[in-house]
């Protein structure tokens, strides 16, 4: 069994094509399914190519994890699978994809989970992402023993990296290296104190955006979201939490152009797959703001569009009146954004982790091998106690037992070194050669894996 990742991010591909090669969140599950889901259910017919499988897809990295039985057809395979659901032909996509496996698959994760490899180095946004991959794997059923424990450490190290270092120093949200952006790159959103903004969309990063900017001090602030009574409760919220003038209006042309007309901050964040402020709309709001000054040079209309797909119509960037900063512009901008010293501290936090899971996974593949030699050892006692009572029939019922008692010792003593230290030598490098040797020199035959016992069993 193998661990991979097949993914690409910020660090491999441009925008465009991230953008392109996004999946949409209702397609999701379907690609799961199509990587392991036979698998997971136990179907015969159409089988997946992994037993495993989690996707990870955020704004700016679109990450399969998946446990395969053969590495190089599990990569291939997983591959034009990926292809297939983002709709890019495999030569368009290949160049950007990376793969890597075992623990530099592990390593990867957690690295991620640290935001170690986010576009605003520490942000702490990737664990709800993380967290939210892993319930989608979970609930069609596509993650099993090895992915389940992978993500849950993954959680767990990346919350150990911002609780004992100070990570967060070195990453904002990308909310506020967004925003900070909209403003010339200066620190703080302080700047949009006292003004008017529109957040559309109510999903998690919507919702931060809500957050930030009603803590920051906005004079009032419209949530947009196609579902009106999700924006209700985010905007009840928000006026409860922070005293801020909050309220909710549906996407929809009309609303829209009246709130962009409004607005001096705009950031869109949705799911949709098409563009939800058009280059037209966007200069529409913009003469209309100017009619509201009176003629006069209304103030400037900044947008920040932290979706993938984009939102907003990246012919905007041309629209005089208005400053946007999108994806794009946020990952030129974060090439020469400032690191901490204590990212050399997650990344050891992120070394010592991935030691000690190579190491308990290596050990893990050895149980088989051990309960296989145990079974054996107990096999040949039990029939030769048998032999030993066909031969003598008048031995008493105490001397038997006795006997039985001092033959299980003896063969446990016999058995106690080497299990012991084929588990020891398992947590090493090479150390699932150790195992094979104690198959060869016992003639164990090839145990079933931790997955398959995992799937044994609950048959």
């Amino acid at each position: 069994m193998t661990l991979l990742v097949i993914g690409l991010s910020h660090r491999s591909a441009p925008v465009s094509v991230l953008e392109a090669a996004a999946p949409a969140p209702d397609a999701r599950g379907k690609l799961l399914r199509d990587a392991a889901g036979a698998a997971a259910t136990g179907g015969g017919a159409g089988r997946p190519p992994a037993l495993e499988a989690a996707l990870l897809a955020t704004c700016n990295r679109i990450e399969l994890y998946a446990v395969a039985e053969r590495f190089h057809a599990g990569v291939a395979e997983l591959r034009a699978l990926l292809s297939r659901h983002t709709g890019m032909s495999q030569a368009e996509l290949e160049p950007y994809l990376y793969t890597h496996h075992e623990d530099r698959a592990a390593e990867h994760l957690l690295s991620v989970a640290c935001g170690l490899d986010s576009m605003v180095v520490g942000e702490g946004q990737i664990l709800g992402q993380i967290k939210s991959a892993l319930a989608l794997a979970q609930e069609e059923h596509t993650a099993g023993r090895l992915l389940n424990e992978l993500f849950q450490q993954a959680l767990r190290v990346g919350k150990r990296a911002h609780s004992e270092t100070n990570i967060d120093r070195a990453g904002q949200s990308l909310v506020t290296f967004g925003l900070e952006q909209l403003n010339g790159g200066r620190a703080g959103v302080d700047w949009v104190r006292g003004r008017r903004a529109l957040v559309i969309g109510a999903g998690s990063m919507s919702s931060l955006a809500a957050t930030t900017l009603a803590r920051a001090g906005v004079a009032e602030l419209v949530i947009a979201n196609r579902t009106l009574e999700r924006a209700e409760r985010l905007a009840a919220g928000l006026s409860a939490e922070d005293g801020t003038r909050a309220r909710a209006v549906p996407i929809n042309a009309i609303s829209i152009a009246a709130e962009l007309a409004l607005a001096d901050v705009v950031v869109s964040c949705t799911g949709a797959t098409g563009l939800v402020l058009t280059a037209e709309a966007v200069a529409g709001a913009v003469r209309e703001r100017a009619r509201r000054a009176g003629g006069g040079a209304a103030p400037e209309l900044t947008v920040l569009d932290l979706a993938m797909p984009r939102d907003v119509d990246a012919a905007v960037h041309d629209v005089e009146g208005v400053r946007l900063v999108d994806i794009e512009s946020l990952a030129a901008a974060s090439v020469d954004a400032p690191m901490a010293a204590d990212v050399d501290a997650v990344r050891g936090i992120v070394a010592e982790e991935v030691a000690a899971l190579g190491a308990a996974r290596r050990a893990a593949h050895t149980t088989p091998t051990v309960v296989a030699l145990r079974a054996m050892a107990s096999e040949v006692v039990a029939g030769e106690l048998a032999r030993l009572e066909g031969r003598l029939p008048d031995l008493g019922e105490r001397e038997r037992a006795e006997i039985g008692r001092t033959v299980r010792r003896v063969v446990d003593k016999l058995l106690h070194a080497p299990t012991v230290r084929v588990k020891e030598l398992a947590a090493e490098p090479d150390g699932a050669y150790y195992a094979a040797a104690l198959r060869q020199l016992f003639d164990l035959g090839t145990p079933l894996e931790p997955q398959q016992l995992d799937q044994k069993e609950r048959s």
